[in-house]
């Protein structure tokens, strides 16, 4: 198969890219799965890396499988294995090998959101609790504790950083204030949370999804004889969803991308998921920054909607600006429709979350039939 021939110039402008950091800003329906997955196929193609030396990273499983999917289609299966999965199943194929190289437990299993909320259920008179372990309901706030460690983790923040965090905090801290006081009070109570946390599962060899992350960064930070051969191993890194990344994973794979930069992101800030997380457009200016140097293509005409969709999408999402990548760094985000034709575009209006969802529901169905 060619893999070049049906590629418009953006597109076949990103999968030739022969070397360096890479950015590729692409809008909704423009292919951006497409340019990832030949990316791969003409790297192996040109003889650049053999197809077991390539890390193609994503977000979900099933975003992971219609990859590996299309690679196959592009590229045999000869020896080796390919390296095509999430970033947390990359970082449990590390910690397997290296957990013991920082203390951890090679053997550890994972636990899921449930199995977190269970576990520091079954374990509640362990923790130190007053603000956080109401009379009424012992567990109310349990869910919202484990998300504030989750989001601890997803910026390296270790239990202990967080407790000299607070030991520091309070002693330069004036309590004379009852409400400083009770404040500073709280958040001792969530550090020292945090920390026996960490520490029952460790205990028991349990891992949460962002133990993964936090404890790969640690690895890699700890020990750069391991850092390098993972280095050696993955000359090419190419990222995909790269605006819902958070700040451990994107150091992850500065670090592994180091000192070639042979990194290739994709991404849209229109699309992120995970914006409250102060993902989407920070993570690509950051790569802006840090890759000053760094080959940028915008991809622009659109395989999925036609010309009237595209207009109306484009001028609702300009209420987002100047938080958006074409408001600040100037880049061109308009889409061009490949599809002719004409838009129906039609306003339903609904009274509350559950009206609107089986409305929606039910137009898809009606407009299957």
């Amino acid at each position: 198969m060619d893999l070049l021939s049906d590629l418009n110039p953006s597109q076949r402008k990103a999968v030739t890219h022969m070397g360096g950091p890479l950015l590729i800003v692409a809008g909704a329906g423009t292919g951006k799965t497409t340019v990832v997955t030949r990316r791969f196929a003409w790297l192996v193609a040109q003889g650049l890396a053999p197809q077991d030396h390539i890390l193609t990273l994503t977000f979900t499983e099933k975003a992971a499988s219609e990859m590996e999917e299309r690679i196959d289609q592009l590229v045999p299966l000869s020896s080796g294995e390919r390296w095509v999965m999430t970033f947390h199943a990359f970082c449990e194929r590390v910690l397997r090998v290296h957990a013991l190289d920082i203390g951890l437990p090679g053997d550890f299993k994972i636990l899921d959101t449930t199995g977190q909320w269970l576990l520091m259920r079954r374990n509640l008179d362990k923790f130190s609790l007053d603000y956080y372990k109401p009379l009424g309901n012992p567990s109310k706030f349990l869910n919202v504790l484990l998300d504030h460690f989750s989001r601890a983790k997803d910026e390296a923040i270790t239990p202990e950083a967080y407790l000299a965090y607070m030991k520091d905090l309070m002693l330069n801290t004036d309590t004379a204030s009852t409400e400083k006081g009770q404040e500073l009070a709280r958040q001792s109570e969530i550090a020292h949370a945090y920390h026996t946390y960490q520490q029952i599962k460790l205990d028991e060899g349990l891992f949460d999804f962002g133990d993964l992350m936090m404890y790969t960064y640690e690895l890699f930070t700890r020990r750069p004889a391991v850092l390098a051969l993972w280095r050696a191993k993955f000359p090419y890194v190419l990222i995909d969803e790269f605006q819902d990344t958070n700040f451990v994973q994107y150091e992850v794979m500065k670090m592994l991308g180091a000192p070639r930069n042979n990194i290739t992101v994709v991404g849209d800030d229109e699309q992120s998921i995970y914006a409250f997380r102060g993902a989407s457009m920070s993570n690509i200016l950051h790569f802006k920054d840090d890759y000053p140097s760094s080959t940028s293509v915008v991809l622009q005409e659109n395989y999925r909607s036609v010309q009237g969709i595209l207009d109306k999408a484009y001028s609702f999402i300009q209420a987002n600006n100047p938080n958006r990548l074409e408001y600040t760094l100037n880049i061109p985000k308009a889409l061009k429709a490949v599809r002719k034709g004409p838009a129906r575009i039609e306003h339903l209006h609904a009274s509350s979350l559950a009206e609107e969802t089986t409305r929606i529901a039910t137009t898809i169905l009606k407009l299957r039939r």
